[in-house]
């Protein structure tokens, strides 16, 4: 088969990128696309999954514990939630900007490793200033997931299959049931009774403990399968990025062998490129340097007028539902329990009950994205901007109700259509920052909605967060990054990223 034609275009046009790596990008496209969607790919959706699971999880753990901590360790409560989502900010920015300079394999299994090893001994901490430390250091491991396996994915799989980055917040989904259904018992069962007077002692309050040692543990076992099981190639498009051709050519046919199929790329494909490229702009020098010095990676993603409004625009975006959701979603159960304690079912159980109910909601979510961002139309930015002006629309809504049954109506609504937008955002931005460029581009995106993550504990800190303004706020700034949404120039949708 000729590795003319097999894929689908790119969505820059010429001159948002350097030439002669775009060239050499269409050829590696074509390529993948080539050998098509086989089992190396299946198994990458699996094990990237890993990091969505790794990124619901742990982040979920600070609001699901906090009423136990606090309650124990005698604190305000959102300076637990500050410095998790301090260490979460320090890992967006290390992993993603080092993947686009060292390269994917590393940061791949090293963040989720981190976040084991230090997951599992926050499980003893026997004060505050430890726990908080610890798991800001699982933060730092988390952070980096989400960009750089959103980055490894699109680096290895086919054009006509980039969607299934957006079914891939099917694990974050997962991630949420499986957290909050060994939630539930744990800490229903093994914690010192809410709102009471007498000391809350260690031995009566091992239920964080005991989900701490289990996500740990359960971290290190995905971490292990990663490490051991599956065989993660370096990005053929990375290796490009700093010159080393042959060997993303070598990595192609290991692909291609893997799958049980044969690759037609030859070593001579991408040099035609470089000869050709002598009349393009582009020099081979440039492109190696672009991968050492990642300060030439933010330049790159401002290049053009076009490329600099919707890089923009996507920080913008995660930063305004960065704050939205963090400022709801650090404090549901919370609000939950004190709702639920206002019409008399405000017990730990019911409370994660409802956890498991709202993290149920979310998984068909995950199916209704994926179909929705291929549809003609709508595509990528239009289903973001619905599923946001809905998402925002049910955290209004869910001020009005006047039972718990009420409240957790409306949160079903909020959770179902907030999947949706995340399985969405995830996805877009990669699929837009070019790949020897896309680890910072993430680097950039999850900075921003990690920086407002850390302002909105410390909003937190200073507001009646048992009013209903915190929900009028998150649901307003929702409603207006749905509306950003429809103002990127890029729609991915039919187009292969490069």
């Amino acid at each position: 088969m000729s590795l003319a034609n097999v894929a689908l275009v790119d969505m820059h046009e010429d001159g948002s990128v350097d030439p002669v790596y775009q060239a050499k990008a269409r050829v590696l496209n074509n390529a993948i696309q080539e050998i098509g969607m086989g089992r190396y790919q299946i198994h990458l959706f699996i094990c990237a999954g890993f990091g969505w699971f790794a990124d619901s999880v742990w982040p979920l753990i600070t609001s699901l514990i906090l009423t136990q901590v606090t309650a124990e360790f005698k604190f305000s409560g959102p300076y637990l939630t500050l410095a998790a989502n301090i260490g979460l900010l320090v890992g967006a920015i290390v992993w993603s900007v080092g993947c686009d300079i060292w390269g994917r394999r590393w940061s791949f299994n090293l963040s989720l490793l981190i976040a084991g090893v230090f997951g599992l001994s926050a499980g003893g901490s026997s004060n505050f200033v430890s726990l908080a430390s610890l798991l800001a250091v699982v933060g730092v491991g988390v952070g980096g997931n989400m960009p750089v396996d959103s980055a490894v994915f699109l680096d290895l799989v086919p054009g006509t299959h980039q969607y299934l980055l957006t079914v891939m917040s099917i694990w974050w989904c997962l991630g949420q049931l499986f957290c909050s259904l060994i939630a539930w018992p744990l800490i229903a069962n093994f914690s010192c009774a809410p709102s009471t007077s007498e000391e809350c002692l260690r031995s009566d309050n091992m239920g964080w403990r005991y989900l701490l040692f289990t996500l740990g543990g359960v971290s290190l076992l995905l971490w292990s399968i990663r490490f051991f099981v599956f065989d993660l190639v370096e990005s053929p498009r990375f290796l490009v990025g700093i010159g080393k051709d042959a060997e993303a050519v070598e990595i192609i046919h290991k692909i291609a062998v893997y799958n049980g199929k044969t690759s037609s790329l030859t070593l001579d494909d991408l040099l035609d490129v470089d000869e050709k490229g002598k009349g393009m702009g582009g020099e081979r020098p440039l492109l190696s340097r672009t991968s050492v010095y990642g300060l030439d990676h933010v330049k790159a993603l401002f290049k053009t007028r076009k490329m600099a409004v919707s890089t923009s625009l996507l920080i913008s975006l995660w930063g305004v539902i960065g704050l939205a959701s963090t400022l709801y979603n650090s404090f549901l159960p919370f609000l939950l329990n004190s709702r639920g304690a206002s019409f008399g079912d405000g017990s730990l159980d019911i409370t994660y009950r409802n956890n498991f109910i709202l993290s149920v909601i979310g998984v068909p979510g995950a199916f209704l994205a994926g179909w929705a961002v291929e549809r003609p139309y709508i595509g990528r930015k239009g289903t973001l901007a619905i599923a946001s002006g809905l998402t925002g629309a049910f955290l209004f809504a869910s001020t009005t109700a006047r039972s718990s049954n009420a409240l957790l109506g409306w949160n079903c609504g909020y959770y179902f259509f907030s999947n949706i937008m995340y399985g969405v955002l995830y996805a877009i931005s990669p699929e837009i920052f070019p790949a020897k460029d896309r680890g910072t581009g993430n680097g950039l995106v999850a900075t921003a909605t990690r920086v407002f993550g850390v302002i909105a504990p410390v909003i937190a800190l200073y507001a009646d967060i048992s009013t209903v303004v915190p929900v009028y706020i998150a649901g307003g700034l929702v409603i207006f990054a749905g509306a950003l949404a429809l103002l990127i120039p890029f729609e991915p949708r039919g187009k292969a990223s490069i």
